[in-house]
């Protein structure tokens, strides 16, 4: 049997290290051996130390681990690229972890000895993109990757990392350019910009664009997708109503033993409810063992486009009992539920108990949803009340759906005053003019009908044409 190259591999302090210390004190207890064996003095001891405690549930890890290291006469490379990945890993709660990243990574810079490598990136490029107020540091660090870095040494981790960065930054030109650079792409870097076009998929470009690269990978290479690669691509097919699509990586993952995780399906149960098969979403949704949060909400939103309120709030009151709290989305469905069938009471009442029930504070969302509720209901002298009393400023979407609701329910005069607002908001969507010219025509107010149109002849609005998006 070939032995291990690394020597320190099967030490027995190394050992109990990583899987016997739990507290300070034991953690102290293996420092005190590394330190008395000498092992303290060789890199791959002293990383391994260092990872386990920053990896650690141990308040003062972070300053244990950088008290061992400023203590380091002539820390290499591979120290300080373990002890930024490990924080950015570990404790990156917010910008001040990310700080003494690059603080670590510029001392690199600093010391002539050493330079930095491919390992020392893509940490970075994650922390940078996870952080808006870090993307101009993450632009700067790709000129240090093409500075610091041959072409030869460039990893797959190194170029993933930038596909992945400029996909959160929205750049996905600059995201596409470099993926087209890759001769031989592995699956890391193919779900790397499957990934990037299916965060923007509510455009229909980029969720036709994940369709195409999914093709090319099947076609132009050895790679075969996994449950990562199909996320993807369900979601698009999801976004697109590609029925047929989304069946068939349904049943390739079947087929091929692949596993139906929680994030997988979501994504079904988004593409049955999309193209009308509720009986396909519930299925998969029963099937899966244990759901998570996300999972609940993709089948109370199925349940809510389909009509079936009840069902909808059954299922919040499993999800209750499952233990699971609800999260802003799941509170803008559950209401929206609620508003679709009539339910109005119960959505009012959920309105007005989520902040302190479910912890969950009202977004211009929540107040959307409540005024579709009681618009619905007829009661827009309340919907314009609740409007009024926001603690934040009203967007256009809450005014057109008030009138809406004044179409419905035959109120003229909120109804102007919901156009006054959107007019603001909004001076040059021709639908909002067309609504209330709608209302004044379902009253016999012809007189108010031209008004609006001359409204809409001054300022220079014509009226949008309607597009339908037809699978062939």
């Amino acid at each position: 049997m070939k032995k291990s190259s690394n020597p320190f591999i099967r030490n027995p302090i190394l050992q109990i290290l990583q899987s016997k210390c739990k507290t300070l004190d034991t953690y102290q207890q293996a420092h005190a051996q590394i330190i008395t064996t000498g092992l303290i003095l060789h890199t791959y001891p002293l990383t391994q130390l260092l990872s386990a405690i920053l990896s650690s549930t141990l308040p003062t890890s972070l300053s244990y681990a950088l008290t061992i290291f400023d203590r380091v006469p002539n820390p290499t490379t591979y120290i300080f690229n373990t002890l930024i990945s490990s924080i950015l890993t570990h404790h990156n709660h917010h910008g001040q972890r990310t700080h003494l990243a690059f603080s670590l990574y510029n001392q690199i810079l600093c010391i002539r000895a050493i330079k930095p490598n491919s390992y020392s990136y893509p940490s970075l490029f994650k922390a940078c993109g996870s952080n808006p107020i870090w993307v101009k540091h993450g632009r700067a660090l790709h000129t240090h990757v093409l500075k610091f870095l041959d072409p030869t040494e460039y990893d797959q981790f190194v170029q993933a990392s930038l596909v992945s960065f400029y996909s959160k930054c929205g750049k996905f030109g600059v995201c596409r350019y470099l993926f087209d650079q890759i001769s031989e792409p592995d699956l890391g870097l193919w779900n790397s910009i499957l990934s990037a076009y299916n965060s923007s998929a509510d455009d229909t470009g980029s969720s036709m664009e994940v369709l195409c690269l999914f093709s090319d990978m099947q076609r132009g290479s050895k790679i075969k997708p996994n449950e990562i690669s199909f996320v993807a691509l369900i979601n698009a097919c999801a976004d697109l109503g590609a029925f047929s699509e989304g069946i068939w990586a349904h049943l390739y993952m079947v087929k091929n033993n692949l596993k139906l995780n929680r994030f997988v399906v979501t994504s079904l149960i988004d593409l049955f409810v999309n193209c009308g098969f509720l009986e396909f979403a519930c299925q998969v949704f029963d099937e899966l063992p244990k759901k998570d949060i996300f999972c609940y909400n993709a089948m109370i939103r199925g349940f809510a486009t389909h009509g079936y309120g009840h069902e909808a709030i059954d299922l919040f009151n499993k999800l209750l009992l499952e233990g699971l709290a609800p999260d802003d989305v799941t509170m803008v469905l559950i209401i929206s539920a609620c508003s679709h069938v009539g339910l109005v009471d119960e959505g009012c009442e959920l309105f007005y108990s989520m902040r302190e029930r479910y912890g969950v504070e009202p977004k211009l969302e929540h107040y959307g949803c409540l005024v579709d509720l009681l618009g619905r209901a007829g009661r827009v002298n309340e919907a314009l009340e609740k409007i009024r009393a926001m603690p934040m400023e009203p967007n256009a979407v809450l005014w057109r759906s008030l009138l809406s609701a004044t179409r419905n329910h035959g109120n003229l005069e909120i109804g102007e005053v919901a156009l006054e607002h959107l007019i603001k908001l909004e001076p040059e969507t021709s639908g909002n003019y067309v609504l209330l010219s709608n209302v004044y025509a379902d009253m016999n107010k012809w007189e108010g009908v031209k008004r609006v149109r001359r409204l809409m002849k001054d300022n220079g609005i014509e009226k949008a044409q309607g597009m339908s998006v037809v699978d062939v």
